[in-house]
This record gives C-alpha cells, structure tokens and sequence, in this order.
C-alpha cells in the first residue's frame, strides 16, 4: 500500500501506476507491504534503491543506520501486535533526503495509525521530511513509554497477587493459580523484553539522526532530538528496573510454590508420625503367639484400641504443641 502524505495530497491510498501529481507534492512517502511497482516509485522520488525485506532485518548497526549517496539510511525495530496479546517487533527503514522522507514497512503499529490521521487533518505537519521524521519517532518513544507504564501496572498486580492475596493453605487446586501465575509473569517478561528492544533500536536511531550534518541548521528540530535522546535512554533504565523486579516477582512466585509444596509434604510427614504408633500397636496384638497375656481377657480388645487411640493422639498432640500444624 502506498500513501502520500503533504500539502495537498489525497487522504487515501495511492496507486503507483496512476500516482499523478500528488507525487510531486509529497513530502512523506509511506509503503506499508509495498508491491514492485511502489518500490520503484519511492526509488524514482529519492533517486536511489530503498532496501529489501531482508537488509531490514540485519541486526548489526552498520546496517541499520548508513548515509549512501547523499541519502539517510535508519532502520529501527518497532513494536506492535500489544492489543492482540502478542507483543513482537519488526524493523521498519526510514529513508531521509532532504526533501521527501520514505518509510518502508510490513506491520502497522499503533504510533503509524495516529500520527497519519493527524497528518491528513493538519497539512502542516507534512510540510519538511525531517520534522515529520522527529515527530514519527515522537510519536514511537511516546507509545513506547505507554506500554512501559501499563506493564509496571501489571507488575503491581503480580506482586499483589503474590503477596497480599496470594493461594491460601486448604484452598483448593492451587497449582491452577500458580500455573495461572507463572503464565501471568512470562506474558510480562515477553512484553518487557520487546519494548526494551524497541527502545533500544530508537535510542540509537535517534544518537545517530542528531549527529547527522542535516541537523546543524535546524535548531527546533536538533533540540527535539536531544530531548527524544533524553527520553530514549530513560525508557532504557526504566525498563532494566522493571525487568529486575519480575524476576524478584518470579524468584517470590517460585519461593512461594516451594513453601506450598514444603507444607504439604510436611503435612504427610506428621500424618505419617501420627500413624506409626498405632500401627506398632495394631502389629503387636496382630501376631499369631499362642502365649498373650491380653488374649484372654475381656478388656483385652477395649484395651488395645485405647492405646491405638492414645499412641495417635500423643504425637499429634506434641506436633501442635510446637507449632508443626
């Protein structure tokens, strides 16, 4: 799909082979899974190759962030699928010239969504290929910190659930609250992970954007840059502290999983204590001698079933007294 985005550009998808004038009017080129044909428009528009699917997803940052004939290069990974409950990320290329801005992507994340229905409602911010860039990335760390402070909301609601009203002795199935619990965990881990590599991927998009030469005359825009570096660099130590408090909340959840488990063995311990004395009982009046003294007489029976009771009873007395039960 190909979009065009400046003053006086259709607010609707554009077909390549029938672009007209708004081509020379556009200021940002948006390709969201672009087909051949959109590829060598954007190509036409900067004068160069945009890259593949698979240059955008090398990792290492020489290619990622490059200048190639007079053209900005700045690929970052970017997350999405949070509502759908699969968090992930994806690269997408932003190729900067100094009159048209390319951004070349196959997912369709949230800050992409709102800042073009923006920009098709104010014309002015599509006015400059490097302002409509700061303020795509503006609008990327913006959702970033969003969900950082959703998933630190959650973290709050794990630890509640783990300490404050975690699974109570004799209540039943508590392995189905701690399997629930751990699965709880491992979605947070999972969506902590991708934002942190999303806000990793910006914070370096955004060192190199604001040492670019381009940047030396545009004060507004250089000092919106420090700021989103400042920002950047921030969501990176909040996240390595959340990321550190899960698994405080994951080592509590397991600690508390051994506790359950220590209780219920320690529970069949003392019931197997309780029972020992009895059975000793029941075993010794059990055997087949023909020489018992309580054998023949009448309260021999009561007698051996008192102490039955009392053999039992005695122990468990002893576990209570001590605090064992």
């Amino acid at each position: 799909m190909l979009r065009l985005f400046g003053p006086g550009c259709a607010p609707k998808p554009v077909d390549a082979r029938h672009a007209g004038p708004d081509v020379a009017k556009a200021v940002w080129v948006d390709l969201l899974e672009p087909t051949r044909e959109e590829e060598a428009l954007a190509e036409k528009i900067i004068g160069t190759n945009i890259p593949t699917r698979e240059e955008m997803m090398e990792i290492e940052p020489s290619s990622r962030l490059y200048e190639k004939d007079g053209v900005t290069f700045m690929t970052m990974s970017v997350i999405y699928g949070i509502k759908d409950g699969k968090p992930a990320t994806d690269p997408i290329s932003f190729i900067l010239t100094d009159t048209h801005l390319v951004t070349v992507r196959y997912i369709d994340p949230t800050p992409f969504i709102v800042f073009s229905d923006h920009a098709y409602a104010d014309s002015e911010l599509t006015t400059n290929a490097l302002t409509v860039l700061v303020r795509l990335l503006d609008a990327i760390v913006d959702r970033v910190a969003d969900e950082l402070e959703e998933a630190g909301r959650e973290l709050e609601k794990i630890s509640t659930q783990v300490f404050d009203r975690g699974p109570r002795r004799g209540q039943s199935n508590p392995e189905r609250r701690y399997e629930a619990l751990m699965i709880r965990i491992g979605r947070v881990q999972r969506l902590l992970a991708r934002l942190r590599e999303s806000s990793v991927s910006a914070s370096r998009m955004l060192g190199f954007l604001g040492s670019l030469d381009l940047m030396g005359d545009r004060d507004s825009e250089r000092r919106h840059v420090r700021s989103l570096v400042a920002d950047a660099r921030a969501l990176d130590d909040h996240s390595d502290f959340l990321a550190e408090n899960l698994n405080f909340l994951l080592d509590a959840s397991l600690g508390m999983i051994a506790l359950e488990q220590n209780f219920v063995m320690k529970v069949f311990s003392i019931v197997a204590v309780v029972l020992m004395p009895p059975t000793l009982v029941a075993g010794i009046y059990g055997m087949n001698f023909k020489h018992m003294p309580e054998l023949p007489h009448v309260w021999g029976y009561p007698w051996a079933l008192v102490l039955m009771l009392l053999s039992a009873v005695l122990p468990f007395w002893f576990a209570r007294r001590r605090g064992w039960l």
